[in-house]
């Protein structure tokens, strides 16, 4: 199935301790049905010190389940992501306005 949340699209998170917070996706898991969105559902990790980094506790983006994200549309809103047949390309379309993606 085509994924409808890919890298660098805008989002918005719809549930959770980040509602309404908005951030660019940095990487998908399609597998696991997650994306990781940056600045939104951070942890502290606890890391080692070693001879290239300092260590201690240092702020991380987990991830967040797609079916919490909406991307944002050209007007800002959330909308939800259709797919349609352009010519012979397969497109992502936003819901709310119809424009392509």
């Amino acid at each position: 199935m085509a994924a409808k949340l890919k890298k660098g699209d805008k989002v918005v998170v719809l549930a959770g301790k980040d509602k309404g917070k908005e951030g660019e996706i940095s990487a998908v898991m399609p597998a696991k049905n997650k994306a990781v969105v940056e600045g939104i559902n951070i942890a502290i990790r606890h890391t080692r010190q070693s001879q290239t980094s300092q260590g201690g506790r240092v702020p991380q983006a987990t991830p967040i389940d797609l079916s919490n994200l909406a991307l944002i549309d050209a007007k800002g809103k959330p909308t939800r992501v259709g797919f349609r047949m352009d010519g012979d390309k397969k497109v992502r379309f936003a819901k709310t306005t119809g424009d392509a993606i």
